[in-house]
């Protein structure tokens, strides 16, 4: 990542992002006829009908620890602005949609009135409409201009895949207006014949924030007839924008808005989003603009079962005997293919590409030993296909060809498939506003829809299949990011200034962090002052100087060495610990082995094989702290919130048997380490706190690290992350600190507002960890408590009991609560902060059922494992080092003792 050679200081100026979330909605029909005649949806199942033959038996019903029903609900309707067009509104009528829901036709008239707006309804609730009509009715009039186009609309969604579902519905929306809306997507698959046309006559553009960054700010002049006729700009699904990439989209809409400007144009912006807390506010820190709410659901819902299912215990036991339960891959697969045998159309949403890859072969492999037509109709969905592949896939899916698909986040946002009747989601995703969404695409017809939440094996799964309040009774996450995070507006700046040469002017648009960030780009060299203006200097793109996604430089390009075929690719982040050297690879059900990773060329070559084993890399970690911003008296102990420099480096794979887990080698690997400046919570423990919570020398490294295992898995369920967006380690004695640490650190360069976001909730959040761990009615410590199926030291050590004593002490000694010690003006500091530490290896390539990195974004921010022997290290090494696995014959001393 460019600009890491900035002063330490520089990144820390980070605003308050935490918002009070408000209470969710969950709407599931949809505003348009169903695919399906209403025979067919009368004569189909309903959601209980359908859950109850899959729990049938006696195995099966005791999986379900919790059955949500949410009844059916009545829309309400209203009338379009008459300031629409009559042509748009009978164009609308003929798509079987006579009046509006009341959400729609509001929303439409902030539209017309030139305010921003941004619709934020649940799943289904008709939101697309909403912004189209207005944006048609305005296509309409720009028709009738001299030159055709005297109105534009630029259309950004998060997929490709959502670009292109969108641009088919506008089309057949805009079919009886003839030549006057004229749509087209514009994305890296769009073949280099269409895109001057494009430029010129497309009066609709449908596009990413990546192509938009990349291809069209940059290129503006190209692009002038369309930008200053620019009248509206939809965003949609814009509640996936958080964290770093959220913050770069926010950049980029700047340097938009400030094209538009140069080019006359003044935007209105509207934007969709699933139910989010305080939808305005997030949508004012991503556009840069007041924005209008429009939060009240008006739209009809069909009945919603929703089942939390916990996978039953096996035969097989894990470290130190404990107990293994069977793994939520292959529940999820089990599941799918009853479904498919009854013909139950399903989508099941898996956290990872390889997880995706697996249950549909599973599915596939069942299928085939039931009715050999079966599995053909079973297919799985991810990036990293090729573009036809995934328009096939999506056209099999919304015709009914398809019956079930196991899917990535990739099939998520908004891709219309109506007529589902089943979404299975393996493991929680993360998020509240994630699990709706996902439920959501279920019932788009307004029909009944069940939904149901497999349980993999990790302390925040198990917690909530066990407390059902945390999902059905609390309010859905806010939007985190930070467009002022200097590691995101340094390249935005340099972008901006190789479009148009920036000026005072522009300092307000940009942020406040501005007036620092220019003299030091201009001592970089990057931008250089002449007159009343920053030119960018070099001769290179200013745009490449960033990947807006985080992914940290150029995709890897898998190719089949035999033919030169290219399968995919991978995000250059996540090619160290997937597409290494003897790394096994899936595609499309296909198993192939990596002979070969460049890392120069960005070329991982591959051979089909079909080995018994999956792979899983290993790797190092250290990590020392810059900076401390915050630090709070935690009793004797320190919650500290700051700038941390973490340096990692993939050393090692194991080989693992597909079935069991069982570890059958270890290989070594020669990479490159990588170094991140990011920022980070921690907490420390003193002496005096260790003797009050029973914790003597032998179980100090086992209680730290236990306590870190379960608090890594229950952060996502107080920040707006998953566990890939962070990284953790925990170590008997830093040599920063010179105490017991735990440290928890986002996953991206400057921060990502994840960890500060722990740092304001971390009393409720240990209180959950310390709660998780007890609940547990293991004796010694498991996967649904303190174990991790990732670990580096193969789980050792780990004490379960030294745990629960520790962050019981630690919760003693947090601000507010009674007896807790104080010091002056830390009134309402934010309670104790549980990091996640040692620990663990990337999940790619594990065993069917191990949960991989999320598919769509960053590559997976592994949780680390101290080193053998835990030894401190001098002052001046750069902090301590975790080694995330040792070889198989190799034993992981116990941690030392506190000093």
């Amino acid at each position: 990542m460019a600009f890491n050679h900035l002063p330490a200081g520089v990144h820390d100026a980070l605003a308050p992002l935490s918002v009070t979330p408000v209470t969710h909605s969950v709407p599931m029909a949809k505003n348009h006829r169903s695919d399906r005649s209403p025979a067919d949806a009368a004569s189909r199942p309903s959601p209980g009908t359908v859950l109850h033959r899959l729990a049938s038996g006696p195995s099966r019903s005791a999986r379900i620890t919790h059955t949500e029903h949410l009844p059916p609900r009545a829309g309400r309707h209203a009338v379009w602005p008459d300031r629409i067009r009559a042509e748009v509104v009978a164009a609308v009528q003929a798509a079987g949609i006579d009046h509006p829901w009341a959400h729609q036709a509001l929303a439409a008239e902030h539209a017309l009135d030139g305010d921003s707006v941004i619709v934020a309804t649940g799943t289904a609730s008709g939101k697309s409409l909403a912004y189209l009509v207005p944006v048609l009715s305005a296509l309409l009039d720009g028709s009738e201009a001299p030159n055709g186009r005297g109105s534009t609309t630029l259309y950004l969604a998060p997929t490709k895949a959502l670009a292109a579902d969108q641009c088919r519905s506008v089309k057949e929306l805009s079919q009886p207006l003839g030549n006057a809306v004229r749509p087209a997507v514009y994305d890296g698959d769009t073949p280099f014949e269409e895109r001057e046309w494009i430029r010129q006559y497309a009066n609709y553009v449908l596009t990413n924030p990546d192509m938009l960054h990349r291809g069209i700010l940059p290129s503006h002049p190209r692009w002038s007839s369309f930008l200053k006729s620019l009248k509206y700009v939809v965003i949609d699904e814009c509640h996936t924008y958080r964290g770093v990439f959220g913050s770069h989209v926010a950049q980029v809409l700047r340097r938009l808005r400030r094209l538009c400007a140069r080019y006359g144009a003044s935007p209105v912006f509207l934007l969709a989003s699933a139910t989010a807390a305080e939808p305005s506010v997030a949508a004012r820190r991503l556009t840069g603009l007041p924005v209008v709410e429009v939060a009240d659901d008006a739209s009809p819902r069909g009945e919603l079962v929703f089942a939390l299912w916990e996978p039953p215990l096996t035969e097989l036991h894990g470290e130190k005997g404990a107990p293994v339960r069977r793994t939520a891959t292959a529940e999820t697969a089990d599941l799918l293919t009853d479904l498919t045998v009854q013909g139950v159309r399903s989508v099941a949403f898996v956290r990872s590409r390889r997880g995706a890859e697996l249950i549909s072969v599973i599915t596939q492999q069942r299928l085939a030993e039931i009715d050999r037509s079966l599995p053909r109709r079973v297919a799985a969905y991810r990036g990293g296909y090729l573009p036809e592949e995934r328009r096939a896939l999506e056209r099999a899916l919304h015709s009914g060809e398809l019956l079930g698909l196991a899917a990535t986040t990739a099939l998520e946002l908004g891709v219309d498939v109506s007529g589902l009747d089943a979404v299975l989601i393996a493991g929680y995703p993360g998020t509240r506003a994630s699990l709706w969404q996902q439920a959501g695409r279920a019932g788009r017809s307004g029909q009944g829809a069940l939904a149901v939440l497999v349980a993999r094996d990790d302390p925040l799964d198990t917690f909530l299949v066990h407390h059902p309040e945390a999902l059905f009774d609390q309010p859905v996450e806010s939007t985190v990011l930070d467009p002022d995070n200097p590691y995101v507006l340094a390249p935005h700046l340099c972008a901006a200034a190789a479009e148009i040469p920036l000026t005072d002017a522009d300092l307000e648009l940009f942020g406040p962090a501005c007036a620092e960030l220019l003299p030091q780009l201009e001592a970089a060299k990057l931008l250089r002052r002449r007159t009343r203006a920053w030119h960018w200097t070099r001769r290179e793109r200013a745009a490449d100087l960033t990947d807006i996604r985080g992914a940290g430089g150029t995709p890897v390009q898998v190719v089949e060495a035999g033919t030169g075929r290219l399968l995919g690719t991978v995000d250059a982040g996540a090619s160290h610990s997937t597409v290494h050297e003897g790394a096994v690879h899936l595609h499309q059900g296909r198993t192939y082995l990596v002979r070969s990773l460049d890392l120069k060329d960005s070329v991982a070559l591959v051979e089909q094989a079909d080995p018994p084993y999956s792979t899983v890399a290993r790797d190092t970690t250290s990590i020392s702290v810059l900076d401390t911003d915050i630090e709070v008296p935690w009793g004797a102990g320190r919650l500290c919130y700051g700038s941390v420099e973490v340096t990692n480096q993939v050393v090692s794979f194991l080989r693992r048997r597909v079935i069991t887990g069982e570890v059958l080698g270890e290989s070594k690997l020669d990479l490159p380490p990588r170094t991140l400046r990011t920022r980070a919570v921690w907490w420390t423990v003193t002496e005096d706190q260790l003797d009050e919570a029973r914790i003597n020398p032998e179980i100090l490294g086992g209680s730290l690290h236990a306590a870190e295992h379960a608090s890594i898995g229950m952060l996502p369920l107080f920040a707006t992350c998953d566990r890939w967006d962070i990284g953790g380690v925990s170590v008997p004695l830093h040599p920063d600190t010179l105490l017991p640490t735990v440290f928890v650190y986002d996953g991206h360069p400057g921060g990502a507002g994840f960890a500060e976001r722990a740092f304001h909730t971390a009393r409720d959040w240990l209180a959950a960890t310390r709660e998780a761990i007890a609940a547990c009615e293991c004796d010694a410590g498991c996967p649904s408590c303190v174990q991790s199926p990732k670990c580096g030291n193969g789980n050792e050590p780990l004490h379960k009991r030294g745990a629960v004593r520790l962050l019981t002490t630690l919760l003693r000694g947090a601000p507010g609560e009674p007896g807790a010690g104080q010091a002056p003006g830390a009134d309402g500091a934010p309670g104790p902060e549980q990091a996640p530490g040692a620990e663990e290896m990337p999940e790619g390539g594990q065993a069917p059922g191990a949960e991989e990195p999320p598919e769509d974004g960053q590559a997976p921010v592994p949780e680390r494992t101290p080193a053998p022997g835990g030894k401190p290290r001098p002052q001046s090494a750069p902090g301590s080092v975790g080694v995330r696995a040792a070889g198989p014959a190799e034993a992981v001393p116990q941690d030392p003792p506190a000093p």
